[in-house]
């Protein structure tokens, strides 16, 4: 039973009932959506909660939460003409502490360690180390003192089984290296309501580093695949958050054809260094284009299955995603549901940040963004200043190699002060854009490709 005198969060209220909300911030009721009283008194009180005029405050959909309220620094004091039954604003995040990493990384979680990359601390072409996103599922691994010495192994369905250190792995098989994202298979988890369980996620956890490695289909090679074998199971050496030896933390796998994927690599290293430990160093997976899970940390070992891997993450709800709609908040039916494979179409505003203060007079904002779509490219990406009543194509660039993550940039103008929320829709290379909101709802929250929204304030 929910405390019905605990000081409630703004965002609490807007995902329970978005119309009563905006009664209850903006002091007026209505029966017919944000659009039939956003005049008088109730825009005055919307205009001083975000801090100025709203010019498209006629195209505003009822029940939407402005992006102004996601703001770290909520206003001192309730706007002007709001219900004394106003909720609290946001909470503040809290910051990472962690050698190696920004201090601009947001904790998600603390046991296990879950951090996500702010969208504008994105801004970079390819993902500085210490910008990418933690995620752990066990306890930490102690770091590797002699990161050569590293051993992992391949068996099962294979003819011969391979033991190989990670000094045997750069001298005996041609190094390449490519730019492609990494993503957890969570990502944008906290735009589904009823709220998923799990890491609350918005667009964070993700990054696009450059990675060095071999390439796994030709370790494979050298193993000689059995035709028996059918899918992957991946293994690292974090122990389960229990400490129980015996309890794999997390083993997941793909099947054969994804796994024989010429850009899945074995990396040592990321944007030139050796990879960190934090994020599966000495050696680790990457699967690109899946959830980031099936891109085993501190790898030490790949089994080969006669069947579809049932390891830990492969099972009831993890890491699936339904075949037909459910109801949201339902408990759903294991029966229904299918693994999530190539990660969903998301364009990702990166310049300017979400609560950007514009002088007074500034007539246009040029923008910065991603934008990525698993294992397809990204055809489109449009934005809008206007709560969506018309849109601005973008100039998409070209993947430097095939999962890297699409740059984009865009002029748009304002026709006079105010505040404006600007969003933005990513069309992938198959024609799928993506929602207003999150659809698709599941119980763990896989799939949340919701359009990103920042808010500026000019004058």
């Amino acid at each position: 039973m929910k405390d019905s005198t605990r000081e409630r969060l703004i965002d609490e209220l807007y995902q329970e009932d978005p119309e009563r909300a905006d009664a209850n911030v903006f002091g007026r009721k209505t029966d017919v959506g944000r659009r039939g009283f956003l005049g008088g008194a109730g825009l005055a009180a919307m205009s001083a909660a975000v801090g100025g005029a709203i010019p498209f405050a006629s195209n505003m959909p009822g029940g939407l939460i402005p992006a102004a309220f996601a703001q770290s620094t909520p206003p001192a004091a309730p706007p002007a003409g709001a219900s004394s039954a106003a909720p609290a604003p946001p909470k503040g995040p809290q910051y990472l502490n962690f050698p190696g990493k920004s201090d601009k990384l947001v904790v998600l979680g603390d046991r296990p360690l879950v951090a996500e990359t702010p969208e504008d601390q994105l801004d970079d072409d390819t993902t500085p180390t210490n910008k990418l996103f933690v995620r752990n599922n066990g306890q930490t691994p102690d770091e590797a003192k002699d990161p050569d010495k590293w051993s992992f192994e391949i068996d099962g369905e294979v003819n011969k089984k391979l033991t190989l250190t990670l000094g045997e792995l750069k001298s005996k098989y041609k190094s390449v290296t490519r730019r492609m994202v990494l993503e957890c298979g969570g990502n944008g988890r906290s735009f589904f309501t009823p709220q998923a369980r799990g890491n609350q996620w918005t667009n964070g956890g993700a990054g696009c580093p450059e990675w060095t490695g071999v390439r796994l289909a030709d370790v494979l090679k050298t193993a000689g695949l059995k035709p028996s074998g059918v899918f992957s199971a991946h293994y690292g050496s974090d122990q389960h958050l229990s400490g129980d030896a015996a309890k794999a933390t997390v083993s997941r796998g793909v099947p054969i054809k994804k796994l024989m994927d010429e850009n899945n690599l074995i990396v040592w290293q990321v944007n030139g260094e050796p990879l960190p430990n934090i994020n599966g160093g000495p050696v680790r997976l990457l699967v690109p284009g899946w959830p980031g899970s099936l891109s085993a940390k501190w790898l030490n070992r790949i089994t080969l299955r006669d069947k579809e891997h049932d390891g830990p993450g492969m099972t009831g709800f993890s890491y699936r995603v339904p075949i037909k709609p459910m109801v949201p908040g339902d408990k759903g039916d294991p029966k229904n549901f299918k693994i999530l494979e190539s990660m969903p179409v998301r364009s990702i505003i990166t310049s300017p940040a979400n609560g950007a203060k514009l002088a007074a007079g500034t007539k246009e904002i040029k923008l910065r963004g991603a934008a990525w779509a698993g294992d397809l490219t990204v055809q489109e990406v449009d934005v809008s200043t206007d709560f969506g009543a018309t849109w601005t194509r973008a100039k998409v660039s070209k993947p430097k190699n095939k999962y890297d993550w699409q740059r984009w940039t865009a002029i748009v103008r304002l026709p006079t002060d105010g505040y404006y929320e600007i969003w933005t829709r990513g069309t992938d290379s198959r024609g799928m854009m993506q929602p207003h909101i999150a659809g698709v709802w599941n119980p763990q929250g896989y799939g949340g490709n919701a359009m990103h929204r920042v808010a500026v304030l000019v004058g």
